[in-house]
């Protein structure tokens, strides 16, 4: 099987390009009930706007260069292509660092915040924190995708993530992530702990520590909100898991042939799950929105991105490790973060080293409080270089 690593140009077609603008004039758009906003899913009115100015404005060729910026590059591995982006630091040595996105996101998340690790001075940082930055598509993810058979769970990705970083050369590296990323991310630490100085996560999941005669003992007031928004959430906001963690075949017809059905999918997540106080374009632009979701459009992934939450509720791997991490953690609380276990919960779980609650940002951070991750990235990795 090659090992080869190539340089992969991520060059749209003007074809791919027309044809969405003739889709985007051709939608048949759905009924709302009057002043209903976004009560019951994504707003017409919001999204009719998004799509026009995504069909008459938007450029993706401007979004283009803004990621070729870096080096794409593809590889094959255990027989599924693997897209990375490879921003080496020119700082002697720079920590190697891999950066997991999630669902819906894309290594997008992560433009505002490469520059600043990789070249620190350049941003008011210390040289000596400086990173090698990779940032792989995960499995059946944008140029990563689709994936074309089964078992592409989150241990999976965890186990692609750990033979990338090896086939790079890199001996000793550190990981961060957030959503999937961040399971992706906790999975390392138990498939490669030999080779990572640590993890870094923006979304922590923690259940009750086992043997604990009270786990709600010594809880703060304020994780115990966290505890209640974490509750709305499993009632009000995870009918999204349940299809895509069951039949999200079904789902992707609809979401794959039509790129306003796609927009109105993931653009309720962006708004949701962020610190916007419902005003999405207060922390995301139209383009970064579009950007984003160009990526599931143009690679065709949205069908494979979604059998994530499938085949990891199928191997029972979609939510807490199987087992503790023992591999130094950071954490960055965020506090429109969709999952927030009180710091106890977390000790248990995993080698708790750095626990940074921080002052805004949601569950996209590299995105919404990029300063903010970077500098607790920084700082949680300058003890163990």
């Amino acid at each position: 099987m090659s090992q080869a690593i190539d340089k992969l140009d991520i060059t749209v077609s003007d074809d791919v390009l027309d044809d969405l603008r003739e889709r985007l004039a051709r939608t048949r758009w759905p009924d709302q009930i009057p002043n209903s906003a976004w009560e019951y899913g994504t707003d017409l009115a919001y999204l009719q706007e998004l799509c026009e100015y995504w069909r008459e404005k938007f450029d993706w060729r401007k979004q283009e260069a803004l990621l070729k910026q870096w080096d794409h590059f593809k590889t094959e591995i255990d027989g599924q292509k693997l897209h990375f982006i490879h921003a080496r630091s020119s700082v002697e040595g720079a920590l190697p660092l891999v950066i997991t996105h999630g669902w819906p996101g894309s290594v997008f998340e992560f433009y505002k915040i490469i520059g600043p690790l990789t070249d620190p001075e350049a941003h008011a940082g210390d040289p000596a924190d400086a990173f090698h930055v990779v940032c792989p598509s995960m499995p059946g993810y944008g140029w990563s995708g689709p994936t074309h058979e089964t078992g592409y769970d989150i241990r999976k990705v965890a186990e692609t993530v750990s033979k990338l970083m090896a086939r790079l050369g890199y001996e000793r590296y550190g990981a961060q992530g957030g959503d999937w990323g961040a399971i992706a991310t906790t999975q390392l630490g138990l498939v490669d702990a030999e080779h990572l100085a640590g993890i870094h996560l923006n979304m922590v999941i923690a259940g009750p520590p086992a043997g604990v005669e009270n786990p709600m003992e010594g809880v703060s007031p304020e994780e115990m909100e966290g505890m209640a928004e974490m509750g709305n959430f499993q009632k009000n906001e995870t009918g999204y898991q349940q299809i895509q963690g069951t039949k999200p075949q079904t789902l992707g017809y609809g979401l794959t042939d039509s790129p306003a059905g796609l927009a109105g999918w993931i653009v309720e997540k962006f708004r949701t799950w962020s610190d916007c106080n419902g005003d999405i374009e207060s922390r995301f632009s139209k383009d970064e929105l579009l950007t984003n979701i160009m990526i599931y459009w143009v690679t065709g992934t949205i069908n494979s991105s979604t059998r994530l939450y499938c085949e990891s509720m199928r191997s029972g791997r979609f939510g807490l490790p199987d087992g503790r991490i023992d591999v130094p953690t950071g954490c960055a609380i965020f506090p429109k973060e969709i999952i927030r276990p009180p710091r106890k919960w977390a000790e248990a779980q995993y080698d708790v080293r750095q626990w940074s609650v921080m002052a805004a940002g949601g569950h996209f951070a590299a995105l919404e409080e990029p300063d903010a991750l970077v500098a607790d990235v920084r700082k949680f990795f300058r003890e163990l270089r």
